[in-house]
């Protein structure tokens, strides 16, 4: 049954109360059409329940906005939701990302992450191309996407909102990697399902890495908001040493707007449910909001905090990743990279769920902290120690 507005009605009972489902949800394709936007399409969801979310099919079919009953939770940067045709990943040094940083969803990838980097291009055995210069958390973001189909599905009495598209991130003498996205998110629900799978279309050993930059965004973000997760011990922060208190801010809350404030970025370890997902939240109980991430310890083992609460941004970012912060040859020399061969795949599964009410916030804390309690400093002593990953060289997890 699909529920809105208080009831549970039937496919029969939703069409009899309107001429058509898009007078409650859908998905519809626009085009944005003024400044950095122009020519950029997007998707427009709206389940019915007070979730609306936005889709650009032209930047790799990220997710733009995320809002419910009226409340902003995305995160949107200055530089706005520019056109791919404005896109300069190379530009800056490998920088030029930043230029296009903005939305709820970013997702890094293909086969680079992390800052720019000069890695091995021996695999594509071309003898003029010794290095690949690598830009910030790669070139996927700028791609514009295939898209494949989008609308309303009907299984008996529900309904699910979808999209699907392809993003194909290729060179001669390199990469040729695709990414196929599916999004789903169910009439009368509060929930978006994101579904990918990268395949290595080409016939060379290729690396891959991936992460989510899940960006969010005042209200939702605002002094005394809580970052809650199964954290079992925090790795690393960017800023640890003798500046690790000098801000004024640890990894569990978040303060005010701050000018002068310079990014803060852990690397956590998290417990996995039976089921081996790992759920991670911001909750602001003053709203009785937040928005829950659940991903799977298998498929990204890895997980960053991300923090950047100078004025004028203001953003708090969860970030599940394949890999460990010390990047692309550290991988490699770990014997940690992710080499697909032709044909190969790697499947990702995550779910984004708007926590509405003080019941489904204490729900959801309940849950995280059943698989296990974070620390309660704010600032714990970073261990240092990287695991081995799921897919390390054997002689590396010994």
């Amino acid at each position: 049954m699909v529920h809105l507005y208080g009831h549970d009605l039937s496919r029969r009972d939703v069409a009899a109360r309107a001429g058509a489902l898009s007078q409650f949800a859908g998905a519809r394709l626009m085009t944005l059409s003024d400044g950095v936007e122009r020519g950029l399409r997007m998707l427009e969801f709206r389940t019915g329940s007070g979730l609306r979310f936005t889709v650009l099919v032209d930047r790799a079919m990220d997710i733009a906005e995320v809002e419910h009953k009226g409340r902003a939770i995305g995160w949107h940067s200055p530089a706005g939701f520019r056109s791919p045709a404005l896109h300069d990943a190379e530009g800056e040094r490998g920088l030029g990302w930043t230029r296009s940083f903005s939305g709820f969803l970013v997702t890094c990838g293909l086969d680079h992450t992390l800052g720019p980097e000069e890695v091995s291009a021996e695999n594509y055995g071309y003898p003029h191309r010794k290095t690949i210069s690598h830009v910030l958390h790669g070139r996927l973001t700028g791609i514009p996407a295939r898209l494949s189909g989008y609308g309303e599905s009907w299984s008996g009495n529900n309904c699910t909102l979808w999209a699907e598209g392809t993003v194909t991130q290729a060179s001669v003498f390199g990469e040729a990697l695709r990414l196929t996205r599916r999004i789903e998110a169910d009439v009368g629900g509060d929930e978006i399902r994101l579904m990918d799978r990268v395949e290595n279309l080409g016939f060379h050993q290729t690396p891959h890495m991936y992460f989510y930059h899940v960006n969010l965004g005042h209200p939702l973000v605002e002094e005394g908001a809580r970052y809650v997760a199964p954290v079992t011990e925090v790795v690393w922060a960017a800023h640890a040493g003798e500046h690790y208190r000098n801000q004024g801010t640890g990894y569990r809350c978040c303060p005010a707007p701050r000018e002068g404030f310079s990014e803060q970025v852990w690397q956590h370890e998290m417990a996995a449910d039976a089921a081996g997902e790992v759920p991670v939240a911001l909750i602001n109980d003053r709203l009785s909001l937040g928005l829950m991430m659940t991903t799977q310890k298998h498929q990204l083992p890895c997980a960053y905090e991300w923090q950047y609460f100078q004025a004028g941004n203001y953003a708090f970012a969860i970030e599940p990743s394949t890999h460990h912060v010390l990047g692309d040859n550290a991988a490699r020399k770990r014997g940690e990279m992710i080499w697909l061969g032709a044909g190969e795949t790697r499947d990702y599964a995550s779910r984004f769920t708007v926590l509405d009410g003080p019941t489904a916030l204490t729900a959801a804390e309940s849950r995280i902290r059943a698989i296990a309690r974070q620390p309660e400093d704010d600032y714990p002593e970073p261990s240092g120690t990287f695991r081995p990953l799921p897919w390390a060289r054997a002689e590396q997890k010994e």
